[in-house]
């Protein structure tokens, strides 16, 4: 709850934005043809197995919509469900319940989702010590969701931005010499902000081992070369941790983690996720 707490007024913008986007000035349907004083009953049951997140999203939706709506919660975000599992169960004012439905859903589905694939990769990568990180590759003003997510499904986070962490890479190359960007970024940057520089192949390797970042990512290789690379970074001694990137899915995920890096990072956990689904069944 630490992270509903420090981005709560955050939170409240987006949800604000989804029910100015979708309710608008008010819901036509509904406003015509359920009475004011209806009641309804609703029980949120996942139709697929995965990890549930986006919990407090779900409840913050309704409680503006409708302070007195009673929610019920019987999952919390991280826990495991299968089909056919209840997640929570929702009273009250009917036109409050339909108004803020789909919003509701699309944050816990969408959530959902990205934690159930989070966890998905880290099972594969954990047997070798191996941890999986997230990229920016995000829904624009959703990352800060987005990226709680992952780590609810049990990966880590890259660099939330442009900002906190110095990340050369292959389209900086050509405006600079790499050694002294890395001692001039050290020069200006907060104590403990890692820097880390992106190679592609085995030259640019070489300069990277010599300016001495944190980490070296060795990004789209395949794995020839990616063992190539390993090798000459354990014969040139590089004290350099080591990220692979690149095209790297479910499917390709294991066999990169028997390497025994430090970490992967791939951008489809955010940017492709298979929402989990759920669905609201309601009744009077």
């Amino acid at each position: 709850m630490n992270w509903l707490k420090e981005n709560d007024k955050y939170i409240d913008r987006i949800i604000d934005m989804g029910l100015k986007e979708d309710v608008g000035p008010g819901d036509v349907t509904t406003d015509i043809i359920i009475p004011a004083a209806a009641v309804l009953n609703g029980i949120f049951r996942a139709k697929d197995a995965g990890v549930v997140c986006g919990i407090p999203l779900m409840k913050k939706v309704f409680l503006k919509l409708d302070p007195a709506i009673k929610i019920t919660v019987r999952k919390k975000d991280g826990d495991h469900v299968k089909k056919g599992d209840v997640i929570a169960r929702i009273k009250g004012r009917a036109r409050a319940i339909l108004m803020g439905e789909r919003l509701a859903l699309n944050l816990l589905q969408l959530l959902s989702g990205i934690a159930t694939s989070a966890y998905k990769f880290q099972e594969k990568a954990k047997p070798y010590g191996v941890t999986i990180l997230d990229t920016r590759k995000t829904t624009p003003t959703l990352r800060v969701l987005e990226k709680y997510a992952v780590k609810t499904g049990g990966a880590s986070n890259h660099r939330m931005g442009l900002y906190d962490m110095v990340l050369i890479k292959d389209n900086h190359l050509d405006f600079i010499d790499l050694k002294k960007a890395v001692l001039d970024c050290r020069r200006f940057i907060p104590r403990g902000m890692k820097i880390e520089v992106e190679v592609d192949n085995l030259d640019m390797l070489e300069q990277a081992m010599r300016a001495e970042p944190d980490i070296i990512m060795l990004d789209n290789m395949n794995l020839e070369l990616m063992d190539k690379a390993l090798a000459r970074m354990k014969q040139f001694g590089s004290k350099a941790k080591v990220e692979i990137s690149g095209g790297v899915t479910l499917e390709t995920v294991e066999e990169i983690a028997k390497r025994r890096v430090d970490y992967i990072s791939t951008g489809s956990i955010t940017h492709s996720p298979q929402a989990l689904d759920i669905s609201l069944q309601l009744s009077k």
